[in-house]
């Protein structure tokens, strides 16, 4: 996996954290996402929001089908306002979040015996059904291999055995991850005019 620099991790945070700003404050998304650089990458990525050790939100994508800055805006927005797990964050909640962003591998076809926990990200799949968990669930929760493949399969809404399912498909992937503290720091001072398209 290619890692970041310092500055391309923080650029990373700091567009999420003004995609937040927008779609908190005026319901909408930036119109205008930097195109270049880091950017332009290609990469999977997932956008966690926390408020001391609560989460807040979190969406993602496995598969990238755009650049990595517009992934970062969509997926930042949706975690704050469209994870139907939690209600939308408040402008009230802004200052407290904690934003971390998981920089996904390419899943790769990978055995039960393979994984390694606290590297491994599990994505299964069987049919239309899929579910995803992060590497750091499985540290948080200090699940075992088989733990960890039982949760993936309870998040695809399959039963907690279905990766033994032969017509089930099971894929690893490791992630580079980046975490702000408080944003008091890249908290924009004021909401930019390049706020454009209406959240839906």
């Amino acid at each position: 996996m290619l890692f970041l620099s310092n500055t391309d991790r923080q650029s990373l945070l700091s567009l999420a954290r003004l995609a937040i700003t927008a779609a908190v404050s005026c319901g909408q998304i930036l119109a205008e996402i930097p195109a270049g650089g880091v950017f332009s990458q290609q990469r999977g990525v997932f956008v966690s929001l926390h408020i001391g050790k609560r989460l807040r939100g979190c969406v993602g994508v496995v598969e990238p089908q755009e650049p990595l800055g517009d992934s970062i805006v969509r997926c930042s927005a949706s975690a704050a306002l469209q994870d139907r797990r939690f209600p939308a964050v408040s402008l009230d909640e802004l200052s407290a979040l904690r934003i971390e962003i998981s920089l996904l591998s390419p899943p790769l076809a990978i055995r039960p015996e393979e994984i390694q926990i606290g590297t491994h990200g599990l994505l299964i799949r069987r049919g239309s059904q899929r579910g995803v968990l992060l590497p750091q669930v499985a540290l948080k929760h200090q699940l075992s291999a088989e733990q960890f493949l039982a949760e993936t399969c309870r998040k695809a809404e399959l039963s907690p055995d279905a990766w033994r399912d032969p017509d089930a498909s099971l894929f690893g992937f490791t992630c580079e991850i980046i975490s702000s503290g408080a944003p008091d720091d890249v908290m924009p001072a004021a909401i930019p005019a390049q706020f454009g398209q209406t959240l839906t």
